[in-house]
């Protein structure tokens, strides 16, 4: 008997101490690869699916051959029609709509749901990433976004192809930047390494383009392990086939292309390098002002722009709260701008070297025809304790008139011996992310971390109140070295009783890898996008979903600081960048990274697309403002961009102005440009010099001929010396 109770009694703390084991949380949950694990360029996804198309994804009917993209014929209006075939996934409709946001940003091409027009983009989930080049004037022209093609550059390739636009490496002047490895290419593919002369393809004046988008990578169509394209500068070789953004060259033939003077949702950027500030103005009633500086008493001593590397620049712009009066203010508000989109994105880094309750405050100055002066509105103080640190900011705005930014700063009553510091201001018409994580140190992460550890963001709340958070592995997943892997999970917090819908439906997360240039236009950010699926089961046999609640679905996490909550499976990518491309142009700022997390619900996009009753004819597109029918500015077309405005009840048209040139006329009909008054004043300056030279030779001869004729002849004359007259 008392060997049997022992036995029991050993099976019962045996049974304990495995259900114990079995109840703790595993180190690390699933992690789901949306690309298979593999970093698959288009032409590879494309080639695999069988696919053998005109330099690896364009698709030319056999009747058209190569047609010349050189023409008006071939440019789509400035608004392109497109509709979504139902076929295409959730997550690939919500980074299209992404890359529609980028046009739109930094170029004056917009997209519009097809509405009868009669050509028109047509995206379906073929069975690669494919498209035709320019406006075949075929009605439904196809654009294909298959699987692993839903990556908002591959996005952007592709529609640069519909827009007009072949390979960089297929340009006429190709050879003189890169060398063609035809021993190394892949049987049958040699046709993908053609040129094509200036009457097919233009360059539209850009030079060469190693960073460009549209470029093949070293590695496209090989035959084994060696490269098949090398770069006349070696230091481009890992550049070409970058497949993170649009580059400036993009950018800017497409511009040419399309005769763009200004984009659709910008609206200002300020590095605060030029000593006009941006047009930028001090408010009235200040008790201080904002100055330009390059450094600050009790900090910054550089600015965030540069971060002292250039000599002879980095400014940034610093109110001062060491002197004065607690509650006086400084207003540095912007210039006049005019939004037309309704919601708009402030964007800017704020240092505070001075008190602990010194404050800046977002407000905004909005013009009507009842307030020629502008009336303030408060949008948000900013919270940003004294630190040694540059802060990232963004600040949501919804104006619909006229207006200015304006930002206050107010002393505190804290003893200073600082301020308050602005840099690196952009204001777009576009949504901003939802939250910053900014990773101190990473380059140091990135060089001592080990290879499979993750490091994890802090849990962040959605708009739909659904928590979620960034896992990032520094140095990448096992058997990825040298890149970086990012995964996005639910999280619960423990004691979490807000209710929510499981599982989590169509919400689409964003892991933006920051690019801190001062410009937002010249920005070639690193984003991957994951969406919840409600139906995605953990596995082929399992009943648990996906994207179940991450108590029933994840592990116990505990954090140093006490915190504790759930975190669900991941869904990602081994090959979100790698480490030599992280540690180009501004990812890495000051050794900080910096992560834009964002969850947006795409549950619209489950629904099929309306279909138009009748097909429309083709119309020529006119900028012209949208404003209420009583407005003057309804009975004006503002031309090249311009803007309708009212001006003491009087509509005129704003006209687009550049750096070097602008447009000017009633309708903003004429263009002008710096060189134009530079030939203008050289022609003026050559007519003055002419008619005095023809002045001058006809005295001399005048007064010759009085000499003749009161002298009695001889050869008796007037010498004139360095005077020479050519062309008379």
């Amino acid at each position: 008997m008392g060997r049997r109770t022992t036995y029991l009694f050993i099976l019962h703390i045996s049974w304990i101490l495995c259900k114990n084991v079995l109840s703790l949380p595993t180190p690390r949950v699933l992690e789901y690869n949306v690309d298979g694990g593999r970093d698959m360029d288009i032409f590879d996804i494309n080639e695999e699916a069988g696919l053998n198309l005109v330099e690896g994804d364009i698709e030319l009917d056999e009747k058209q051959g190569r047609n010349s993209i050189i023409g008006d014929q071939y440019r789509w209006p400035k608004t392109v029609p497109y509709y979504f075939e139902d076929d295409l996934e959730i997550n690939a409709k919500g980074v299209i709509l992404k890359a529609f946001e980028q046009y739109r940003l930094k170029t004056c091409i917009d997209f519009n749901p097809w509405e009868g027009e009669q050509n028109y983009i047509s995206i379906f989930k073929g069975s690669g990433c494919f498209s035709s080049v320019g406006n075949q004037h075929v009605g439904k022209q196809r654009l294909s976004i298959g699987t692993n093609c839903d990556r908002i550059a591959t996005i952007e390739h592709e529609f640069l192809h519909a827009l007009g636009f072949w390979h960089e490496q297929s340009r006429s002047d190709r050879d003189d930047y890169v060398t063609i490895l035809w021993d190394h290419i892949s049987e049958g593919k040699e046709h993908n390494f053609n040129t094509y002369n200036d009457t097919t393809s233009s360059s539209l004046g850009v030079p060469y383009d190693y960073g460009s988008m549209m470029h093949y990578s070293k590695t496209a169509f090989r035959n084994g392990t060696e490269p098949t394209i090398v770069t006349k500068i070696p230091a481009f070789a890992d550049v070409i086939g970058q497949r993170m953004e649009f580059s400036d060259n993009d950018l800017l033939k497409l511009r040419r292309l399309y005769n763009c003077t200004r984009s659709s949702t910008f609206l200002d950027t300020c590095d605060f390098e030029r000593e006009n500030i941006c047009g930028m103005i001090q408010g009235p009633g200040n008790q201080a002002e904002w100055t330009r500086v390059t450094q600050a008493p009790g900090g910054p001593n550089t600015d965030y722009s540069n971060m002292g590397k250039c000599t002879g620049s980095g400014y940034f712009m610093h109110l001062s709260t060491a002197t004065g009066k607690p509650a006086d203010t400084a207003r540095l508000e912007s210039r006049l701008l005019y939004p037309k989109r309704g919601y708009q994105c402030l964007q800017f880094f704020l240092y505070n070297g001075g008190g602990a309750n010194d404050q800046l405050v977002i407000l905004v100055r909005e013009y009507d025809e009842a307030h020629p002066n502008g009336t303030l509105r408060v949008i948000q103080p900013i919270v940003a304790p004294p630190q040694d640190l540059w802060h990232l900011h963004h600040v949501s705005l919804n104006v619909v008139k006229k207006f200015r930014v304006v930002f206050e700063g107010i002393k505190g009553d804290a003893p200073s011996t600082g301020g308050l510091s602005l840099d690196d201001i952009n204001l777009s018409e576009t949504t901003c992310p939802d939250h910053v994580w900014r990773v101190k140190n990473f380059s140091h992460i990135m060089e001592t971390t080990p290879n499979d550890k993750p490091i994890y963001s802090p849990p962040f709340k959605s708009r739909e109140g659904y928590t979620f958070q960034m896992g990032l592995y520094p140095s990448g997943k096992e058997g990825f070295p040298g890149e970086l892997s990012a995964y996005a999970h639910l999280v619960t917090m423990t004691g979490d009783t807000e209710v929510r819908k499981w599982p989590c439906p169509w919400k689409q997360m964003t892991m933006m890898l920051f690019d801190q240039n001062p410009d937002i236009m010249r920005r070639m950010n690193n984003q991957r996008s994951v969406t919840t699926d409600p139906t995605k089961k953990l596995s082929e046999t399992s009943e648990l979903f996906f994207w179940d609640d991450p108590r029933k679905v994840g592990v116990e996490v505990s954090e140093a600081d006490g915190t504790k909550y759930f975190r669900g499976p991941g869904a990602g990518t081994t090959t979100y960048l790698t480490h030599g491309r992280a540690k180009s142009r501004d990812f890495i700022k000051g050794g900080d990274a910096i992560f834009l997390l964002t969850m947006e619900d795409v549950s619209h996009l489950t629904v099929t697309q309306p279909v138009p009753s009748s097909t429309l004819p083709p119309v020529t597109t006119v900028t012209t403002a949208i404003l209420p029918p009583t407005d003057p500015c309804t009975k004006v077309t503002c031309g090249n961009e311009g803007v309708c405005v009212v001006d003491a009840g009087n509509a005129l048209c704003r006209c687009a102005v550049g750096d070097d040139w602008w447009y000017y006329g009633e309708s903003c009909q004429y263009q002008g440009s710096t060189q134009d008054t530079m030939t203008t004043a050289l022609i003026a300056s050559f007519s003055v010099l002419g008619g005095m030279l023809v002045v001058t030779a006809v005295s001399v001869v005048c007064v010759k001929r009085k000499n003749k004729n009161s002298g009695g002849g001889g050869d008796r004359g007037i010498t004139m010396s360095n005077v020479t007259v050519t062309g008379m």
